[in-house]
């Protein structure tokens, strides 16, 4: 490694480095430094249909992998991706809540018809012209159900499909009653009128969703082609109306179950795990099909340390002022960190404490906190230059222990904000109850956070990953404490008098 680096102003080396962002729908170069971990092979390997993982792990960036790196895989040669969802912007889904609250068997209904939709569309937008047998009444049977479209985009499909959905559910005035029913295309019998339409006639009769989805399959297959439906942004979908959400969502598994039949058309889910976990709450029939094909986004410490490494080394600007060529990790980690952010034969390396401040309560470290982590202590040893500008020299870091521990206060406050209230909903009241205490607590200082109720807060609260058990006591993991100004301590008297210090774990 060379040390052409020496003699530059440390803020031209710094502001040459370029991480990209910590949120994949942002990140222009996430092609150029995407590692491909395991779960990204079993995904492509078709190991598995449910990718589940917790808020920052990479679900999005697999989803956009995947999507720009299909055509060039070989194990998907003969797939195409379409993606069932909106990758930016108010999320797709949010449209069915103009309608009313359906049951989950209406809901069943609504799915099926969306995936039919989407897939038909696309497939004979394709084909226009040559159609096979199988896509001729395919195409048919869209137009007479009013699906049909030029526009296969995933929001034109579904919004098509939701005022559909309004006109059934919604009629003024019918001969015969209406219903949008599990097994039941929407079509109607006899004659409807409509506020917005003069009169819609629908021939009497019902196809039934299954039969479409088999003339779907055959048409795939006459096409020799497979479909992979890829839906993500489950979590924003429904954001504060839970009374659709979980009939949606469970609709949504259940569909999923019943189209395995299908083998050439397949629905892959993108799903964070808390969403997840509160779908199947009170139980899941045939829940152990569903585990079967989920794929669990883990991160290691090397997969996080591989990932760091490639997005400093993919940073063209900054790879040539230092000179630094393929190879030793470590030394490239080197010139950007120090040996320790606090000095100590006691004190752990850097990488042990960015490891142990990125975490949360259930030992979630996502490559979301890593990067901000390193942009926020990145921008505060910019402004500590501006301050006093440093001229680079070999063995010395760029980045300073102070400048991460700034760093660190910052992305707590932003990841409080962000994920630890905003996900917790009305939980989100316990949590403040911490808030400007101490980081250590045990059974009887609990009892007097949460009164009578701490059994059922603990448990909550360690569910969010909130606070986490250590032998008999409880701690705030060190995320979350600047960012709700917790102080390390403990909140109870010791064996022999007063509250002292308790000596974190790092």
């Amino acid at each position: 490694m060379s040390d052409s680096g020496g003699h530059l102003p440390v803020k031209k080396l710094l502001s040459s480095l370029d991480v990209g962002s910590s949120v994949a729908e942002h990140d222009a170069d996430l092609e150029r430094y995407f590692v491909e971990t395991a779960t990204f092979r079993q995904l492509i390997e078709d190991r598995g249909d449910i990718v589940a993982g917790d808020k920052g792990t990479g679900k999005t960036a697999l989803y956009r992998i995947l999507k720009e790196r299909y055509a060039k895989i070989p194990e998907l040669a003969k797939v195409e991706v379409i993606p069932a969802f909106n990758p930016q912007g108010t999320p797709i889904f949010q449209r069915i809540l103009e309608a009313d609250t359906l049951d989950e068997g209406q809901y069943i209904g609504v799915w099926k018809a969306y995936y039919l939709s989407l897939a038909g569309n696309w497939l004979l937008g394709v084909h226009e012209g040559d159609f096979t047998p199988s896509m001729d009444r395919l195409d048919k049977l869209l137009q007479g159900v009013g699906l049909r479209s030029t526009d296969d985009s995933a929001r034109s499909v579904f919004g098509q499909l939701v005022e559909v959905v309004k006109k059934f559910l919604r009629p003024r005035a019918a001969e015969q009653s209406v219903t949008f029913s599990q097994d039941g295309m929407p079509i109607i019998t006899h004659r409807v009128e409509f506020d917005d339409d003069p009169a819609i006639k629908v021939e009497q009769g019902r196809v039934r969703h299954d039969d479409a989805l088999r003339l779907l399959n055959d048409a795939l297959e006459e096409a020799d082609l497979k479909l992979w439906l890829v839906m993500d942004r489950l979590d924003e979908a429904f954001q504060g109306k839970p009374e659709h959400e979980r009939p949606a969502l469970r609709a949504l598994f259940r569909t999923y179950l019943e189209m395995l039949e299908f083998s050439n058309v397949r629905v892959k889910l993108f799903v964070r795990r808390d969403l997840f976990a509160r779908m199947i709450e009170g139980g899941f029939v045939n829940l152990t099909h569903i585990n079967a094909r989920r794929i669990e986004i883990v991160w290691d410490e090397e997969d996080l340390y591989a990932l760091l490494y490639r997005r400093i080394t993919e940073s063209d600007e900054f790879v040539k002022l230092l000179g630094i060529g393929d190879g030793d990790a470590n030394a490239v980690f080197d010139i950007v960190f120090p040996d320790q952010v606090d000095q100590g034969d006691r004190k752990p390396k850097t990488w042990k404490w960015i490891m142990s401040r990125v975490r949360d309560g259930n030992y979630v470290r996502p490559p979301r906190n890593l990067i901000d982590l390193v942009l926020k202590a990145q921008d505060s040893q910019l402004r500590a230059e501006d301050r006093d500008a440093r001229t680079y020299s070999p063995g010395t870091p760029l980045i300073t222990g102070e400048s991460l521990k700034r760093g660190l206060d910052a992305l707590s406050k932003q990841r409080v904000e962000d994920t630890l209230l905003a996900e917790a909903g009305d939980n989100a009241k316990l949590i403040e109850l911490f808030r400007d205490g101490k980081a250590e607590h045990n059974t009887e200082s609990l009892a007097g956070v949460f009164g009578s109720h701490a059994t059922d807060g603990v448990k909550v609260l360690q569910t969010l990953g909130f606070i986490e058990q250590t032998g008999s006591t409880y701690k705030i993991p060190m995320l979350y404490r600047s960012g709700l100004n917790i102080t390390q301590g403990r909140a109870f008297a010791s064996a022999t008098g007063g509250t002292p210090e308790s000596e974190d774990e790092d």
